[in-house]
């Protein structure tokens, strides 16, 4: 499943490659037609994400100042299978080099940000047309210059300003929003510190509860814990105020990060030492490696699926189990 980090990545492309011009949207599926319907046509506002959901904003085509009544908005939640794809014309103008920018002429975004295929290459000179769907297109977002398919998502639904408020009523403070989500940072971070503590349910536990925090997934759980020297499995109300107040103000820095870049870079330089591939074999990759500067996948986490191998600070076994149906990872030395 996505972390916080992609969907705001995912935001600021739509809006980037969208914002301010009505679109021709379908669901060429046919699951979503009637919610297609309402938006068919309309101007994309604005794209904004919270946590793990993407929020887009669809007005009335010809109205400059639209009443918050006439603002329809797209909900997405991708889920464990939900992924964008984005094809564009790479010469049309400005718009379409931000398609280029995130792998154009077609690039997958959804546990991984993958390499374009090439087959949708077009040559120099050609007029561009968009591709045919591929696969189970649930939505698509259509301009005369690039076009963005929905497959898979877990929820994907038109809402008015009242249901959106509603969904955002029940999540967490996100430490990618400049504020937090909330009246300021300073409110953010003492919401996420309040609730932990109200709770005996482990702190590892409620790091992936997205009532709690949002956006944060099973890599920057691991990280962030094992960053702040946590043991995941100590109830929520014994942790510190100040050990999660620095595990907030680190979340910040590592998730602003990954949403500035696309990858998830948790290490120290200092603790980079490449572990011959044995972790980044076992999972998803959530690295861009070959790009100039970038973090080797295989020197960029702490703990994240690196269970049996030793630990970059103290050299003890990285220990892994079960914690509500997720995989949890964590020193057993370092996390005390």
């Amino acid at each position: 499943m996505p972390e916080g980090h992609t969907v705001h990545r995912l935001a600021r492309a739509l809006d980037e490659l969208f914002g301010g011009e009505a679109l021709a949207v379908s669901s060429p599926q046919g699951r979503f037609a009637d919610g297609a319907a309402l938006l068919d046509g309309r101007r994309l506002a604005g794209a904004e994400a919270w946590g793990k959901q993407l929020f887009c904003a669809f007005v009335p085509a010809g109205e400059t100042a639209p009443a918050a009544d006439d603002v329809r908005w797209l909900r997405v939640h991708l889920g464990l299978y939900g992924a964008w794809t984005f094809a564009g014309d790479p010469s049309a103008g400005s718009r379409s080099r931000v398609v280029h920018a995130i792998g154009a002429p077609r690039r997958r975004i959804g546990e991984r940000e993958s390499t374009p295929d090439g087959r949708d290459v077009v040559p120099d000179g050609a007029p561009w047309t968009p591709p045919a769907p591929r696969g189970a297109v649930r939505l698509r977002l259509a301009a005369p210059h690039a076009v963005a398919d929905l497959t898979g998502p877990t929820a994907c639904e038109v809402l008015t300003a009242p249901e959106k408020a509603a969904v955002e009523a029940r999540l967490g403070p996100d430490p990618i929003r400049p504020d937090g989500g909330r009246a300021s940072p300073e409110a953010a971070r003492a919401a996420f510190v309040d609730r932990v503590r109200r709770s005996r349910v482990t702190v590892g536990q409620q790091l992936m509860d997205q009532a709690v925090i949002a956006g944060v997934g099973n890599i920057y759980r691991a990280e962030a814990l094992f960053r702040a020297g946590v043991d995941p499995l100590r109830p929520g109300r014994d942790v510190p105020e100040a050990a999660l107040a620095a595990i907030w103000d680190d979340l910040v820095v590592l998730m602003r990060d990954g949403a500035s870049v696309g990858a998830i870079v948790t290490t120290r330089p200092e603790h980079r030492v490449p572990d011959g591939g044995q972790a980044t074999a076992r999972r998803t990759r959530q690295n861009t490696d070959g790009e100039a500067g970038a973090v080797p996948a295989d020197e960029a986490f702490y703990v994240y699926h690196r269970d049996g191998l030793p630990c970059r600070v103290c050299g003890a076994p990285v220990l892994t189990k079960e914690l509500a149906g997720r995989n949890l990872f964590w020193c057993g030395v370092c996390q005390t």
